[in-house]
């Protein structure tokens, strides 16, 4: 912003009486962000706590883009995706990406998940939290391999012609652990925040079954399991190898994911990160059943899963760097092949203390992090433009706010975390919104206009520098 001062030198006032014209005048005014929200009557939903937490937050903004990106993006969700009603007496809600129009399991479990700090002094707030719980589980007995669904459960689906055993209502049918794992982590934290136990009922409970079968199933110690994909396509990231089977792991213990969090096959089928996302999932199911339903059986089945993949990743997930000593592999097959690298989607390696899979202090994961943001890193990419990690999504250069953000939720510097801010503000290209991606030299070639995944995890973002470094917000970013 062009200071009083520094507007005096630029234009050679030596006299306070001096006439300016009124072009001059406009020429040094600062710029008008206006709210990029839509109008009060077009809001899919609004939260009273919301709103009071966006004006909290906003008068401990400096920075005016800061302040007005904090605004647009934070209640994205609520403003442009959900689809809140009540079904037979219970609420329920489909929510949406943005500019797909289909509920992923993960993307709708983040996408509400920055609200819920709020859920206790907005009762409209927690119904439609327990509605997005109420319709993961439907989505999960619908078919538990499935990671995208439709509203209307007799939806043909674009990808109907996918070799894999599609059914009316499903989107897409690519099995990923991490879908089965966002639901439980949300149900979890909306019960540890609230006390409230009505969304866990027998169909909640028959939902925790499926996914400890799904994930049995997925360790593959007897057979392939009753899962394959493939699909005609000449992406290649979009089909899975060998019949749809993919390539062959050797049984250790850990969970096959065909799929990684960005919707991308995997290399070798033990994705790291999902496996750390599963068992802090397991150990959170089984904590819920056994004081909530008092089902010790399935509690134990839970934590002896959730043990016996803690002790793989123990032995198996970790390799020897040739410069940083001890890393995590971002994906192994389990006969000694890994593959280096991470991915902007979460989970990854980068956000494993987010996940509440490792402490931000583990020195695996420090190394692990040196690496990730760094050239060694195949997906990681810098430029004019800013630097980050991005993946073969949106292919080479593009780099993914996701993983900014998750870069500054993680970090425990200030330097690192006003930079991260920094190439935050610089990203949204004028628009007012977090993209899915944009180019490392070129903030203007982005892809995905309305993706409010990114949208709402900038706002968590933001509110946890406001609450745990708040004199970082009273800088000028911009």
């Amino acid at each position: 912003m062009v200071t009083r001062k520094k507007f005096i030198r630029a234009s050679g006032i030596i006299s306070a009486g001096l006439l300016m014209k009124p072009s001059n005048i406009l020429a040094f005014a600062p710029p008008v962000f206006e709210s990029k929200r839509p109008p009060l009557a077009d809001r899919k939903f609004m939260s009273k706590a919301a709103e009071q937490e966006i004006e909290q937050v906003q008068r401990m903004i400096a920075d005016p883009e800061l302040a007005w990106l904090f605004s647009n993006c934070y209640p994205n969700t609520l403003d442009t995706t959900v689809d809140f009603e009540m079904i037979n007496g219970k609420p329920d809600t489909y929510v949406i990406t943005g500019d797909i129009d289909a509920m992923w399991l993960r993307d709708s479990s983040a996408q509400v998940w920055p609200y819920l700090m709020l859920v206790k002094n907005d009762e409209p707030l927690q119904q439609l939290i327990q509605g997005v719980i109420n319709r993961q589980v439907k989505c999960i007995h619908r078919d538990r391999y499935a990671n995208a669904f439709y509203k209307d459960e007799n939806k043909i689906s674009e990808w109907k012609s996918d070799l894999t055993d599609m059914k009316p209502g499903v989107h897409e049918r690519k099995w990923e652990v991490d879908s089965l794992c966002y639901p439980i982590r949300l149900a979890h934290h909306y019960w540890t925040l609230t006390g409230d136990v009505k969304p866990f009922d027998s169909e909640w409970q028959e939902s925790i079954q499926l996914i400890l079968k799904t994930f049995k199933e997925q360790q593959r110690k007897h057979d392939q399991g009753p899962y394959t994909f493939q699909r005609t396509t000449s992406w290649a990231t979009d089909g899975v190898p060998l019949s749809g089977y993919g390539y062959p792991v050797k049984p250790i213990g850990l969970i096959c994911s065909m799929f990684r969090p960005s919707d991308d096959a995997t290399i070798f089928p033990f994705l790291i990160p999902s496996n750390f996302f599963a068992v802090v999932s397991l150990r959170q199911a089984a904590e819920m059943v056994s004081k909530i339903l008092h089902n010790s059986s399935l509690a134990n089945e839970c934590v002896d899963l959730a043990d016996e993949v803690e002790r793989a990743l123990q032995q198996y997930a970790t390799i020897q760097h040739h410069t940083l000593g001890k890393i995590y592999a971002y994906e192994i097959n389990g006969f000694g092949s890994f593959n280096l690298m991470d991915d902007a989607n979460v989970p990854s390696l980068l956000s494993l203390p987010y996940l509440d899979a490792v402490p931000p202090g583990n020195l695996t994961y420090m190394a692990t992090r040196k690496f990730v943001l760094s050239a060694d890193n195949p997906f990681f990419f810098k430029g004019t433009a800013g630097e980050g990690i991005g993946g073969p999504h949106a292919g080479l250069d593009m780099i993914w706010p996701l993983s900014i953000i998750m870069r500054g939720l993680t970090s425990q510097h200030q330097s690192e975390i006003k930079k991260c801010i920094q190439m935050l503000i610089h990203s949204n290209a004028g628009t007012g919104f977090m993209h899915e991606s944009f180019h490392k030299n070129d903030v203007t070639n982005f892809t995905r206009k309305w993706f409010s995944w990114a949208n709402t995890l900038l706002g968590e973002f933001i509110i946890k520098t406001a609450n745990a470094n708040p004199a970082l917000l009273k800088n000028k970013f911009s």
